[in-house]
């Protein structure tokens, strides 16, 4: 059918055929007195499947000429169009937005006058960077209105790899508990040795914490910070004399990267019930469990990140698919006051 070039937009003047394009597969917005009007994205995308013919002044533009008018008309319209063109493909109403998302997305079977958006789209490319300040304002956005939010990751070959975002609150049934008598630890290295039986008993058995090694339990330095900050160890150095929590903390900045902000995400995630182990096999910060690690694998893998921290999408491509690949939960924990919980989960629309 034929349709008419104007700027920004192209229309259809025919009543009966704008009709059919508008009931039958929801494209474009019904005018006033009859006719249809497209935005450049719908137009596109049927001049692509045979649909329409678009003409500018009397002259017939073919799908490339459209492409590169539009792509004049509209920044960066090559990456909005590829997640319209996929998410149409798989049977979806899909319909431009302004402002910060790119599509809202309807459920299959359904139309616009009868139903709500089920997503809102932001479509990038995989060279961009990603915000986790104006991501997270997105998802509450997004969850504030009952949809969900999806990033449609478009790389240099234009496949699409989806990926639904969402804050989570972790909680398990682990809290710590305090004992009635601090334990004394010895300060080795980058660990601390407790040695009395009575003390590694409740701390293996109230908080999970540490690991056991030749009838003695060591302790790593997130978890020997908190429990000083708890009351429930006293540290003696390695040459004899007493260590404050500074004094731990401080060993822990000297001696390892990004210790700080490890330690408030360990810190925030106890307090929460979770029993939390290194991730460093899984390239993350922390393995995290709702329970005792005897009883089941990890749910979470952890990574703390800084309030202002930007990612590079290979970098989340990387972590997501080695989460999925180990049947875990990537979250990343945002410093802040409360803590905050993103999730970034692979997703098949």
């Amino acid at each position: 059918m034929p349709g008419e070039l104007h700027g920004d937009t192209v229309v259809v003047e025919d009543q009966r055929e704008g009709t059919q394009l508008y009931n039958k597969g929801n494209f474009g917005y019904p005018m006033s007195g009859g006719g249809l009007e497209l935005d450049l994205i719908e137009a596109a995308f049927l001049v692509e499947c045979g649909r329409l013919e678009v003409t500018m002044d009397g002259s017939p533009m073919p799908f490339g000429e459209l492409f590169r008018h539009a792509s004049e008309q509209l920044d960066r319209f090559d990456i909005p169009y590829l997640v319209y063109r996929d998410m149409r493909s798989r049977g979806f109403v899909v319909k431009a937005e302004s402002g910060q998302f790119d599509l809202s997305v309807f459920p299959r079977g359904f139309v616009m006058s009868n139903s709500r958006p089920l997503y809102l789209v932001r479509a990038v490319s995989e060279r961009e960077v990603l915000d986790l300040e104006t991501f997270s304002k997105e998802v509450s956005h997004t969850e504030g209105k009952g949809k969900r939010l999806l990033y449609g990751v478009v790389d240099e070959e234009g496949d699409i790899t989806y990926y639904h975002m969402s804050t989570r609150d972790p909680r398990g049934g682990a809290f710590h508990v305090s004992s009635k008598h601090a334990a004394k630890g010895i300060q080795v290295g980058e660990r601390v040795l407790v040695l009395d039986e009575g003390h590694i008993g409740h701390l293996r058995g109230k908080g999970f914490y540490g690991k056991m090694m030749g009838g003695i339990l060591q302790l790593s330095l997130i978890e020997c910070c908190f429990l000083m900050e708890m009351g429930d160890i006293e540290v003696t150095s390695q040459s004899g004399g007493p260590m404050s929590a500074e004094d731990m903390a401080g060993l822990g900045e000297r001696s390892q990267e990004e210790f700080g902000l490890r330690l408030g995400a360990f810190g925030d995630l106890k307090r929460r019930g979770m029993v939390v182990k290194t991730g460093f096999k899984y390239g993350t910060h922390f393995r995290v469990y709702e329970g005792s690690p005897d009883d089941g694998h990890a749910k979470y893998l952890v990574h703390a990140v800084p309030r202002d921290k930007a990612m590079m999408w290979p970098e989340i491509s990387r972590t997501v698919r080695l989460s999925g690949g180990v049947k875990k939960e990537i979250l990343f924990c945002r410093e802040g006051d409360p803590m905050e919980y993103l999730e970034f989960k692979w997703f098949r629309p």
